[in-house]
């Protein structure tokens, strides 16, 4: 048996930055994933692949249309679909095998075994050829993250009917790809297909796409991405989907039922518990499958934290990293926290969707006073030398204080822009803090510094 001061179920975002940051405060670590190559959901089959393929898609696709209007002749344009698979593969590999070596550097035991609670305190990690092992340690975290959530009716068969990680390899490009789901897994693996030559019908049971989002910036988003091609089909119930013959068959409430190559169910996911022996702790649920927790990530039973997508809150990559350092810190008696308000969110469309704190459909219903600035990219130099000018930046902010209570984009590299707006409002800063910062010219970053002098009225190029 080997006992450990902490033991982590779960080697994704959450599990393996939590064992690292306990590694460095000096506390023996052993980390349970039942995946040889580490890193979740995330690394596997989620956040990193479907880049991968959306980076790859968007050049073949913006070479493909032509590059005319900037000097530049292509012809003879041709897909090699296996070589933009091996591509994602290549970087999936290489990432996790750099967790591994960041594992042996904090030296972190890494078990490779599907772990489960046996009693408090004790763990039991069974590999894949069944063979079992116990550990032990007074403080154990859960990190399990969270799998595909499934609608009644639909009949998943791994090739027909498929989730999200059936969508990172089809092949071939299907013809017609039906996606359950308007949300940001399903806009981001539908575009890669359509930009690969997939007719692409987004089926969603709300009257918008991007639920969550600002509404604003998903109206935009939705007439850019129907101009782009995309069929969609608001306010739609589906019934079922199953495979049918060498394709699928989806039905819908009032409707005829759609036939299609392939069906990616992108419905949203729900936490991974299944299998860790939570009752041998007696460690319940909430009613949707969360792990309730203290501000310090601690459970109802004593020594049991959990972390990521298991407890509240967005179902993203970096909140569990952040929840990973500050579980560390806190099981080592150090400062613990992290700042809801600003975990920022990014959809990597093209354009790409990017927002921090709140929005504002939030600010009305949550009857705060406020004032709204925005700026559009086509009135930046930068958006015209990289001929991407489609978009805004929207910056909210409190009409007496004058605080930054939100910031929405969309545009170019909205996903890296917006961490200037996380970074203002994590130390407080108004939209004058940010209208009075020097920004860089030519930048796109230019943007959100105008976005934030329009709030007062003052913007200068528009």
């Amino acid at each position: 048996m080997s006992q450990h001061d902490v033991i982590i179920i779960g080697g994704g975002p959450g599990g393996y930055v939590a064992a690292i940051r306990a590694a460095q405060h000096g506390l023996n670590v052993g980390l349970i994933d039942k995946e040889y190559q580490l890193g979740g959901t995330c690394l596997r089959v989620g956040c990193i692949p479907s880049k991968a393929m959306l980076e790859s898609s968007e050049k073949f696709y913006e070479v493909k249309k032509g590059l005319d209007d900037e000097g530049i002749k292509v012809s003879g344009v041709e897909l090699d679909l296996g070589a933009m698979l091996a591509r994602k593969t290549k970087i999936v590999e290489q990432f996790g095998r750099g967790i591994l070596s960041l594992l042996k550097k904090n030296k972190v035991t890494y078990y490779n075994g599907t772990g489960r609670f046996i009693s408090h305190g004790k763990v039991a990690v069974t590999d894949k050829d069944g063979k079992e092992q116990h550990l032990t340690a007074p403080k154990i975290v859960i990190a399990t993250g969270s799998k595909p959530a499934i609608l009644p009716g639909i009949q998943l068969d791994g090739k027909y009917v498929g989730t999200s990680t059936e969508a990172l390899s089809y092949d071939p490009v299907p013809k017609h790809l039906v996606v359950i789901g308007g949300g940001y897994i399903g806009m981001e693996l539908g575009s890669v297909w359509q930009r690969l030559g997939s007719k692409v019908t987004v089926l969603e049971f709300l009257d918008r796409i991007f639920p969550g989002t600002d509404t604003e910036i998903a109206k935009e988003a939705y007439d850019i991405f129907v101009k782009k091609g995309f069929e969609f089909r608001l306010k739609t119930k589906v019934i079922s989907a199953r495979a049918d013959g060498d394709g699928a068959i989806v039905e819908v409430e009032g409707g005829e039922p759609v036939r299609c190559d392939r069906v990616l169910v992108a419905v949203g996911r729900q936490p991974y518990t299944e299998g860790l022996g939570l009752d041998a702790i007696g460690l319940k649920t909430d009613p949707k499958g969360r792990i309730p927790v203290d501000k310090h990530y601690a459970t109802s039973v004593p020594g049991v934290f959990a972390i990521g997508d298991v407890i509240e809150g967005p179902m993203l990559a970096h909140k569990a990293e952040e929840e990973g350092v500050a579980v560390a810190d806190a099981m080592a008696k150090k400062f613990a926290h992290v700042d809801y308000n600003v975990i920022p969110a990014v959809i990597f469309t093209h354009p790409e969707i990017a927002a921090v704190g709140k929005t504002e459909d939030q600010l009305i219903a949550e009857k705060i006073d406020y004032k709204k600035g925005s700026f559009p990219f086509r009135a930046n130099a930068r958006s015209m030398t990289i001929n991407d000018t489609v978009g805004k930046v929207k910056v909210l902010a409190d009409a007496k204080t004058d605080r930054v209570l939100g910031i929405h984009i969309i545009g170019p590299r909205a996903g890296d822009l917006i961490a200037e707006a996380a970074a203002a409002m994590s130390f407080g800063a108004s939209s004058e803090d940010i209208a009075r910062t020097c920004h860089a010219h030519p930048t796109l970053a230019e943007v959100t510094k105008e976005a934030a002098m329009s709030v007062t009225g003052k913007a200068i190029h528009m």
